[in-house]
């Protein structure tokens, strides 16, 4: 269900759309597939994981704009990266996609675009053969690190990979991307385990890897 959203989300994603109304989309298609199911279990809560965000171009993450706030129209070469989570009875997967507005179909994207996204490409690939059973979280991120310096790009300071539990999308284990200093003098080194659920961020930037403040409020709350 959550690949059929993020996939309708993605085809409706063109210049002249506004985020705001993907949003909403995004988070209508996820009550209307959730309400499809386990119709007897009135007990059951199921829905909205992590609300439908778009982020386009210097926008890190977590960009769903309030009906009262500034929206965002997008524009043919926006690079844009939609992320979102469904959950049925605690049960929760997140997914996302990174994509170029408007590229005509048998078109390669080039340039500076190209480089990041096949960089992010690369780190999710190194996380899906490091993180097995017996393997660390510090493993991953040493391999991201390697990657986005071949590349001589940077991996966005401190962003958090979480597992997942039922109930809970932000679990007690982390893997940390490009590590602040206190980050690394915290950082808990903890080992993969069978049947783990992990929700993997990767975040590169064509800049120097620092957030900051854009100047718009904060919409998305734990």
């Amino acid at each position: 269900m959550a690949n059929r959203v993020l996939r309708t989300l993605v085809e409706a994603s063109s210049s002249g759309v506004s985020v705001l109304s993907l949003c909403e989309n995004g988070h209508a298609m996820i009550m209307e597939e959730t309400g499809k199911i386990f119709k007897k279990e009135k007990e059951m809560k199921k829905g909205t994981a992590f609300p439908t965000s778009i982020s386009v171009n210097n926008f890190v993450c977590h960009f769903f704009p309030l009906k009262s706030s500034q929206d965002y129209i997008l524009k043919e070469g926006d690079l844009v990266k939609i992320d979102l989570g469904f959950h049925v009875d605690g049960l929760i997967t997140n997914v996302a996609r990174t994509f170029v507005v408007d590229v005509a179909q048998g078109t390669q994207v080039t340039g500076r675009k190209a480089d990041v996204i096949k960089t992010a490409h690369l780190c999710a690939e190194a996380a899906l053969c490091l993180a097995k059973p017996r393997n660390q979280n510090t493993q991953v991120t040493e391999a991201w690190n390697k990657v986005a310096h071949s590349f001589n790009w940077m991996l966005i300071e401190g962003m958090l990979s979480h597992q997942s539990k039922q109930h809970d999308i932000n679990g007690e284990k982390n893997i940390i991307q490009n590590p602040t200093d206190q980050q690394k003098k915290d950082q808990q080194k903890a080992e993969f385990e069978v049947r783990e659920v992990y929700v993997v961020d990767v975040l590169v930037s064509s800049g120097e890897g620092k957030v900051n403040d854009a100047g718009h409020r904060t919409t998305i709350y734990k």
